[in-house]
């Protein structure tokens, strides 16, 4: 046990758990079948073919690995907007897939258990959010469902933005593709600086107050009848959820492309400066990439000749946190929680991408 969610059990609490066996074995099971499905499926073997094709990876897209409709510059901005959108959200199409019915089942599971869903201990807290994170293999866009379940479920606040920052920051194969495409130089600050963003976490986002779920539950009294509850809970959560996410999402995706129109080439036509840098570091803070995209596409800019500053500066920003997931974190804890952790990020964005001004790309 923890120290401090060291709670005495009532009765109802007691009943609640007891009742609720079969819907939290339920529960469980759908959540790991989803996950295992989607890592054997589609995520894993998609990042692995990316990691295999080392330095010929590309871009479909200027915030999309995959074109759906093609978009060229004799377009006009409005049908150019409108193309990149869809393209944005035809790649995010199996991380939402995954998402919002693994964020269902969350919902669902931690409904059915009386228990505290959080640590006393901070540290503890963001670890967890790390740990669970990491191998998830999501974008942050995609973990914002995920994220908002936890949430709306009483879930540890810095425990939910630890798994959005982890998820795209620190999966194994997308970190072996940063050292594998990028000098050291650049790699070792595209772990540095989400890590001084996860340190950072006890004073950039207030953590939710230690709640328990007390009451007794209504328990049918055949197996059939709970079965047809839990479903009715789940398909209950899961369009809760998706009515809570797509507004957004949609959102996400025009000002993605929006921006993307709006400043070519993301900025890097800045004059080398340290306010080029800073204009960069608060692009990639903002534009919306699907998983490993942020990798992709800063190594094809280095390629290219970019300056490496603002290489760091994209490399750094692009993956931690999107325009996306701070406006539906700000729905939840508030809009100052994400101003600053956009602050934050941008910031330690642009120290990154000052740090490398003398540095030249090959």
């Amino acid at each position: 046990m923890v120290p401090g969610l060291l709670m005495r059990a009532t009765p109802s609490t007691a009943s609640a758990t007891s009742g609720s066996t079969l819907e939290v074995l339920l529960a469980t099971l759908l959540a790991v079948s989803v996950i295992l499905i989607f890592w054997s499926q589609q995520r894993y073997p998609a990042l692995l073919k990316k990691f295999h094709a080392g330095t010929a990876i590309k871009v479909g897209g200027p915030i999309s690995f995959d074109a759906l409709l093609k978009v060229t510059p004799d377009m006009s901005t409005e049908t150019r907007v409108l193309r990149t959108s869809i393209n944005w959200l035809y790649t995010n199409r199996f991380g939402m897939y995954f998402a919002l019915p693994f964020g269902a089942t969350l919902m669902t599971l931690l409904a059915s258990t009386g228990a505290p869903k959080q640590l006393s201990s901070t540290a503890g807290n963001v670890l967890c959010g790390v740990i669970t994170g990491a191998p998830l293999g999501v974008c942050t866009n995609c973990a914002t469902p995920v994220a908002q379940s936890l949430l709306v479920s009483g879930a540890s606040a810095r425990l939910t933005v630890a798994v959005m920052i982890s998820s795209p920051s620190f999966n194994p194969v997308v970190v072996a593709m940063v050292f594998m495409l990028f000098p050291l130089p650049l790699a070792a600050l595209r772990i540095i600086v989400p890590t001084l963003l996860l340190l950072g976490l006890p004073v950039l986002v207030p953590e939710n107050r230690l709640t328990v779920q007390v009451g007794t539950p209504a328990i049918s009294p055949t197996i059939l009848r709970r079965l047809l509850g839990f479903l009715k809970t789940f398909f209950r959560n899961l369009l809760r959820l998706t009515l809570l996410t797509l507004p957004w999402m949609l959102l996400a995706a025009f000002l993605g492309a929006l921006t993307v129109e709006l400043i070519p080439a993301y900025g890097t036509h800045l004059p080398i400066s340290v306010f080029g840098v800073i204009g960069v570091a608060i692009l990639g803070t903002l534009v919306p990439v699907p998983m490993a995209l942020d990798v992709a596409l800063a190594y094809t800019l280095y390629r290219t000749g970019t300056p490496a500053s603002y290489v760091a500066a994209l490399l750094c920003t692009l993956a931690p946190v999107s325009i996306y997931s701070l406006s539906a974190l700000g729905q939840q804890l508030g809009g100052r929680c994400s101003l600053r952790l956009a602050v934050a990020t941008a910031f330690l964005g642009s120290v990154a991408g000052i740090a490398l001004l003398s540095f030249r790309s090959p």
